[in-house]
């Protein structure tokens, strides 16, 4: 999984410039969203903002800004037609930032991260002499856009796109628009990973699983009982627990989570199953293994009082349909698939009163 912000960290903390490449804006078929960063360093790049050849020039324009020796912000607008190579026939605006150092505003959002708290990021995009950055929280704002008028604004459309989680977006603000300005600027949330998955096992199927997880925007608590059972080395959004009783990591998880059971011992799987089932508020609960485990889990659990609705909510086996094959990576894509499934499920059902609101 990309991870602008941890990247842009990294490239300062090295004295490296990068450049960071966000689409502000987007029209007919293009091919990512407004929100979509890309980290351009002199080396390589982290994230992608579509691919093909909108992408090439992305990078050759922040690279010049590199070698430029950085320089303001750059807006620039693309046609995704025959010009770029590309048939979409959509349109994107690209804004360019040239990143060097730990700026006061990046520290803000790692500091926001680290609390676990959603916030807001405002940047100007045009127009504005003095530009400026404002990052917002529910309770605090850090930075300035320049005046106290435009700072208002942004912060209380900051607010309010966090509590309605409205799409990113461009606006003008305060004073620019009493001056009927062309000043712009960019507000777009940054939010805690809402996709929390909870692995219990490190086995061949865990590790696969790991692999294809790593490339989705989830934080995964990857749990096994054997110290030595994990990689050296993992992605960046996963966080390795070896705990004597992994049970306790089921009363840990938040609200809302993924869970996935799959360790070397039927025993731990049975006791992990009676400890996640008896929460009500998980997203998911996938066990693997046959329908007969699952009917041995059922007679065993419901002997000791487990209601028959709570059993329901257990996934065994696990994956998608139609994916045959019991090669661990094979059983790692059929279940990622049914992981985006449910969370598409969900992420659609909450945004209907947002829909109708409008």
């Amino acid at each position: 999984m990309s991870d602008w912000i941890r990247t842009l960290a990294a490239q300062g903390a090295s004295g490296a410039p990068a450049v960071l490449a966000t689409v502000v804006a987007a029209k007919g078929s293009a091919p990512r969203a407004p929100g979509t960063r890309m980290v351009v360093t002199a080396q390589g790049i982290d994230g992608t903002i579509g691919g093909g050849h909108l992408e090439w020039k992305a990078i050759e324009i922040a690279r010049e800004l590199i070698v430029g020796g950085g320089g303001g912000p750059a807006l620039h607008r693309f046609t995704l037609g025959a010009s770029l190579g590309q048939c979409c026939g959509g349109a994107v605006q690209l804004l360019f930032e040239p990143v060097r150092g730990n700026p006061s505003w990046l520290n803000a959002l790692e500091r926001a991260r680290a609390e676990g708290i959603d916030c807001a990021l405002v940047t100007a995009v045009r127009g504005a002499a003095d530009g400026g950055r404002l990052v917002v929280t529910a309770t605090h704002a850090w930075g300035t856009l320049g005046t106290a008028a435009r700072d208002e604004c942004a912060i209380a459309l900051a607010r309010a796109a966090l509590a309605d989680r409205d799409e990113p977006r461009l606006v003008t603000l305060g004073d620019d628009a009493a001056a009927g300005a062309r000043a712009e600027y960019f507000i777009d949330a940054v939010r805690q990973p809402d996709f929390c998955v909870v692995l219990f096992g490190a086995g061949h199927v865990g590790r696969a699983l790991v692999d294809v997880l790593a490339g989705l925007p989830c934080r995964i608590t990857w749990v096994d009982s054997r110290d030595d059972a994990f990689p050296a080395t993992v992605p960046s959004n996963v966080e390795r627990v070896a705990a004597d009783t992994p049970e306790a990591e089921v009363a840990a998880a938040p609200a809302g989570a993924f869970f996935l059971v799959m360790t070397h011992s039927h025993a731990l799987d049975e006791r992990l199953a009676e400890a996640i089932l008896a929460r009500a508020d998980f997203a998911y609960f996938g066990l693997i293994g046959s329908v007969s485990k699952r009917r041995q889990f059922e007679r065993r659990l419901g002997a000791r009082g487990m209601p028959r609705a709570r059993l329901a909510a257990m996934t065994c086996p696990i994956g998608i349909a139609g994916i045959a094959g019991k090669e661990p990576e094979v059983i790692a894509i059929a279940v990622a698939a049914e992981l985006l499934r449910v969370r598409g499920g969900r992420a659609a059902a909450l945004t209907v009163p947002h829909a109708r609101r409008a």
